[in-house]
Order: C-alpha cells, then sequence, then structure tokens
C-alpha cells in the first residue's frame, strides 16, 4: 500500500499534534504516524499523572501538620494504597481522553498508526505500508535511559516515570538514581506516600541547580524528608530481598530502583542515516534552531525530539513552526522566550533566566531572600527556603534567578516576566504587591538589591 500527502507527520505528542494544526490549515494531504500507546508524553507519563501524585503526597503529608492547628487525630490516618493508585490511573486516563477527543479522535484515514523508517528524504516506509510526502516533521518525542546492563541484570527491580503510574502496589523501598527534576519529585512523593526512599545524584547537584548556594539550601532541605547520597555513582548488586546500592562506604539493600538519569530522544529507529543526515554525539540530527529544519533536507524536527529539556508550552510552540515550515516556501523563525524550569517538590525549586554558570560575576550584584520571616509562608508552616536575584551591576537591569520556597512556581512566573521584558530593580518594584502573600519575598528582595545598587 502506498500514499502520496503534503506533509507527513512522526509523533502524535504534543509537538506532532500541534504541528498538524498548522499544517490543517494549509492541506488535508497529510499523515501523522504514531507508534505505541496514544496520548502526548505530559498526559500519559509525564506533566499530569506526576503532579496528582505529588497533589496526593503532599494532602497525605498534611496531616502531620494538624496538631499545629489544634486538631487532632492526623497521625492515626492511613492511606488506602490500591484506591490511591487507582485513582491515579483514573485521572490520567482522564487526561489522555481529553488529549485525543480534541484530536486523533476525529481522524480517520489520516492517523496511521505504527513506527516509521525512511527509505530517503520525501520517503518512509510504516509496516508494509509506503508513505511519500513533499515534508517531514520529527516529533517522537524521548523515553526514559536505563543502561543495557541495568535491564539485563536487574530488570524485574528496575522501574522508570513510564513505569511508575502502573504499579499494582508500592514497592516498600526504593533508590532512585538520579536526582534530577523528575528524580526528586518522585522521590519526595514516593517517600510522603509510605515508601523508604534513599535518592542517589552522581553529581553535587539537585535538579539541575546550578546556583551553588540555593543548591546547598536545597539539600539542606530535602534530605530531612529522605537521604541524599551525592557527588558519587550509584554501584548496584542483587541482594536477596531485592538490590543493594552502594556509593562509597554506604549501602541499602531495596525492593526497586527508579532510574531517572535522563531522557534520550526516540529517534534511533528511525534511519536518519538511510537520508545522509549528520547527526551529534547522542545521535540527534544536526538541525536549524530557528527554523527547525535538518539540513537542506525536507525534514523539520520539534518537542523532545531536539534533545533539549522536556518543556509542554515549547514543544507546543516548536510543532507549530514546525508544521508552518513543512508548509511554507518562507519559514518562520523560533524566537527562545526567557528560560524558566520549575521543580514541583516541597517546596519548589526554580531557576529562571540567565544560569549562574553564564553570569559575568563581576557584573552582578546578588539579592538574597529568606523565606523565614515572610508573613504568608509563616501561616502555612512552609516558611523553608532562600530566594537568589540577579540584577545588572550597571544597567539594574534583572538577568535571572533561583529559589527554593513555598510556591515558588509563581514566583518563577512573575520573574520570568520582568526578566523576558528586561525590566530593571525599580521597574520592578513599580509593579503592585500585596499582603501578605509569598511574593512579599520577591519585593524584599528587590529592595535589597535596589540598596546594593545604590
Amino acid at each position: 500500500m502506498s500514499d502520496q500527502v503534503d506533509v507527513a507527520v512522526l509523533g502524535a505528542g504534543h509537538a506532532g499534534l500541534n504541528a498538524v494544526k498548522e499544517i490543517r490549515r494549509v492541506t488535508d494531504r497529510y499523515r501523522l504516524i504514531n507508534g505505541g500507546s496514544l496520548g502526548t508524553t505530559c498526559a500519559r507519563v509525564g506533566c499530569m499523572p506526576s503532579k496528582v501524585a505529588i497533589h496526593l503526597g503532599e494532602l497525605y503529608a498534611m496531616r502531620k501538620q494538624f496538631q499545629r492547628y489544634g486538631i487532632d487525630g492526623g497521625e492515626s490516618l492511613r492511606i488506602d494504597e490500591t484506591s490511591a493508585l487507582e485513582r491515579l490511573r483514573d485521572l490520567r486516563d482522564t487526561f489522555v481522553d481529553l488529549v485525543l477527543a480534541n484530536t486523533t479522535d476525529e481522524m480517520e484515514d489520516e492517523l496511521v498508526d505504527g513506527y516509521a523508517r525512511f527509505i530517503d528524504p520525501h520517503t518512509i516506509e510504516v509496516g508494509n505500508r509506503t508513505i511519500r510526502a513533499r515534508a517531514f516533521v520529527i516529533a517522537t518525542g524521548a523515553s526514559s535511559v536505563v543502561p543495557v546492563e541495568w535491564r539485563h541484570a536487574f530488570g524485574d527491580a528496575t522501574l522508570t516515570a513510564e513505569d511508575l503510574f502502573e504499579l499494582e502496589r508500592l514497592p516498600k523501598s526504593i533508590a532512585v538514581i538520579g536526582l534530577g527534576p523528575i528524580g526528586v519529585e518522585l522521590g519526595q512523593t514516593l517517600q510522603r506516600l509510605g515508601v523508604e526512599v534513599v535518592g542517589i545524584e552522581a553529581g553535587t547537584a539537585l535538579a539541575r541547580l546550578e546556583d551553588p548556594v540555593i543548591n546547598q539550601a536545597a539539600v539542606e532541605i530535602l534530605q530531612r524528608d529522605f537521604p541524599l547520597w551525592l557527588g558519587e555513582p550509584a554501584r548496584i548488586e542483587r541482594a536477596e530481598a531485592g538490590v543493594r546500592v552502594r556509593t562509597g562506604d554506604r549501602e541499602r539493600v531495596v525492593e526497586k530502583l527508579l532510574v531517572a538519569i535522563g531522557r534520550r530522544a526516540n529517534l534511533a529507529d528511525l534511519g536518519l542515516d538511510r537520508i545522509g543526515c549528520p547527526v551529534d554525539a547522542r545521535g540527534v540530527p544536526l538541525f536549524d534552531a530557528r527554523t527547525l529544519q535538518i539540513g537542506q533536507h525536507p525534514i523539520f524536527i520539534a518537542g523532545d525530539a531536539t534533545d533539549g529539556i522536556a518543556n509542554l508550552q515549547s514543544a507546543a510552540e516548536q510543532g507549530r513552526i514546525a508544521g508552518y515550515n513543512a508548509c511554507h516556501e518562507e519559514h518562520r523563525h523560533y524566537e527562545r522566550r526567557t528560560p524558566m524550569a520549575i521543580v514541583f517538590s516541597d517546596p519548589n525549586i526554580a531557576s529562571v533566566g540567565v544560569p549562574w554558570s553564564e553570569l559575568d560575576q563581576s557584573q552582578v550584584v546578588l539579592g538574597q531572600q529568606r523565606f523565614g520571616p515572610v508573613g504568608r509562608a509563616l501561616i502555612l508552616g512552609q516558611n523553608r527556603g532562600l530566594l537568589h536575584l540577579y540584577a545588572h551591576r550597571r544597567t539594574g537591569v534583572v538577568l535571572g534567578g533561583a529559589m527554593i520556597g513555598p510556591r515558588c512556581e509563581h514566583l518563577a512566573h512573575l520573574l520570568a516576566w520582568g526578566v523576558q521584558q528586561r525590566l530593571t530593580v525599580d521597574e520592578m518594584l513599580q509593579m503592585p504587591f500585596y499582603h501578605p502573600v509569598i511574593e512579599e519575598a520577591l519585593q524584599d528582595c528587590l529592595h535589597g538589591l535596589a540598596r546594593k545598587l545604590e
């Protein structure tokens, strides 16, 4: 069987679906090829189910604060593990159904089930089907990395974020290998749900934090919840009751491993070598970061397939740009907005704007504010954390910042908006603030910066 279309999109995640939206504006001669389960990574195994799990852990952990407010009996509350996991899956399925109802459910011949492989720059094969297209969009996403030797030796004990939400019961104990954003979020959540957790990170940074002071604050706060073994890679071996993990002179036997050491773009089986497509050391094709075009080929790439930091908004925007450019001779450009990363741990961790490693320290003024005295944080019993802001010494323009503290998912947005508009410290202080709110921490930190700039 052979098809002839204008554009073929490989992958039905957020990037691919947004590419299709742009393509439909121009032509109805397209194909969306998707191998495996439908439903975006965000809806099935990423943003949404993980945030449900995090919220469940937060609700259960709140029982420990009841006595502070004169509520008795909090310690007697117990979680129904089976019911909680079923409810989590129900909510996950709701998110998936919502995605499909608005996208692929209305497709007929346009949706092709299977895995694509390039024959030449204008042709792919999907099973016994051949599809020729004037242009392609690669939006095949990414998957969690698990070392091959670990899969072979500890396969039955190894979990990834993709596996976690399919469990019928929680393990009694687990070692989280890799403390990036996913490892930190899920490690803390599992601990709050009653799992004995140890977190292991070969480096010294948590959640990709570059600011050394904020990272140290994060270590001090999070290790109150579960042990953090930092600075050495994990050594793993079989044990009678599960697996034994070691770093240095520390060791523990756990039932399961949660591997969160990174994600890799799903590109290995696309046959990119057949079309003479140059790739980098991780097998990602070299592409124009503005147009998302791969070399001179009529092929565009978007979303997690680009091997960048996973971000739904960026994936959606890249999908729209790639879809548009696949249909038009005159290309649109993808412009990165102010970088922002948020980790939904408790307290939140966030980084915004110019990374610490790229700051010219001789030209930067640093503002610092602890959350300890912030009234709203005190009321909530969540007054742990630290906020750092960076401003240019000469111009006073706010460059970015890093933080760990309550409700920092909101502070990060306010800061990112200011950085995006190139506001100065004084201009940000002219914005309205209320009391008592967490945002007062940002206001106090800006006042501190203003005094230093004077």
